[in-house]
């Protein structure tokens, strides 16, 4: 996968869609948007993450198979309406901390893809050791394989300093580093017994929460869309693509201050997300 100004795929962050890859320097978005003026582009949380989150897209693109099958050999168990829950119990069985195990079905192909959101998106990523974890994880082997040099390179030393952190991913003492991923809804856009397309739809957290930080939590609005293989026993990442929106209108919400925001990253935990 390489950086560029522009990339159009037809697969991976985005699925049909266009993605774009930020370079260092522009005043871009979170996984990827516009973010409001203001501030520094050397100190931009939005475009730093925004290239990571990009090139991983494209590596992944680069090697993805033959894609997903439209087949329908099993049957459509997703609710018909898109907003309505499936009722099925999450996994149990946890790899490495993530949700594991899922349903060889269309509903545990939804479920996968919404918890491997969640994992990609969190302050693990920030961590060699953990990424390498989160990644061999939930990557099929092939895709692990190409994807960890790569993201090694662009999770470097002085990226991660751009983000306030130290070279372990570490925040300053006294501040907290946000990164978090919150599915929305989840879609199947192609199915077939050995391989799914699946669409999340997700409003995603970033930002340093302390009294020092410059760039304080602020939201972005994806759509995060996976290729996944069923691999030894479970859905697996094959490759996996992002576009922006559909973002709703912002409300009239007070913003909440630094210590506030901490407070609540402290106390309130994840999800574990079933369809």
């Amino acid at each position: 996968m390489s950086l560029g100004d522009e990339h159009e795929t037809s697969g991976g962050y985005g699925g049909t869609g266009q993605t774009r890859t930020r370079l260092p320097g522009r005043d871009d978005d979170l996984h990827g948007g516009t973010r409001r003026g203001g501030r520094s582009s050397s100190r931009s949380l939005v475009t730093v993450v925004g290239v990571v989150v990009l090139l991983i897209a494209a590596i992944a693109f680069a090697n993805r198979g033959g894609g997903g099958s439209s087949s329908t050999d099993d049957p459509d168990d997703s609710p018909k309406a898109a907003t309505a829950p499936s009722g099925e119990k999450p996994v149990g069985a946890k790899a490495a901390g993530i949700p594991s195990g899922f349903a060889h079905d269309r509903q545990g192909a939804e479920s996968a893809a919404a918890n491997y959101a969640v994992a990609l998106g969190s302050t693990g990523m920030f961590n060699k050791d953990s990424r390498h974890t989160i990644v061999d994880t939930i990557y099929t082997p092939a895709a692990a394989a190409e994807l960890q040099g790569a993201m090694d390179k662009a999770y470097s030393t002085d990226f991660l300093s751009k983000l306030g952190l130290d070279a372990n991913g570490n925040p300053p003492q006294g501040s907290n580093f946000v990164s978090r991923t919150l599915p929305v809804g989840t879609k199947i856009e192609q199915f077939s017994s050995n391989s799914a397309k699946v669409s999340v739809w997700y409003m995603g957290l970033i930002g340093m929460s302390g009294e020092k930080s410059t760039d304080p939590v602020s939201t972005t609005w994806k759509t995060w869309t996976f290729d996944l293989q069923w691999t030894d026993g479970d859905w697996k990442i094959s490759a996996d693509t992002q576009k922006d929106g559909p973002a709703p209108v912002p409300g009239d919400d007070r913003a909440a201050g630094s210590d506030e925001i901490s407070k609540a990253v402290e106390e309130y935990g994840g999800f574990t997300y079933a369809r």
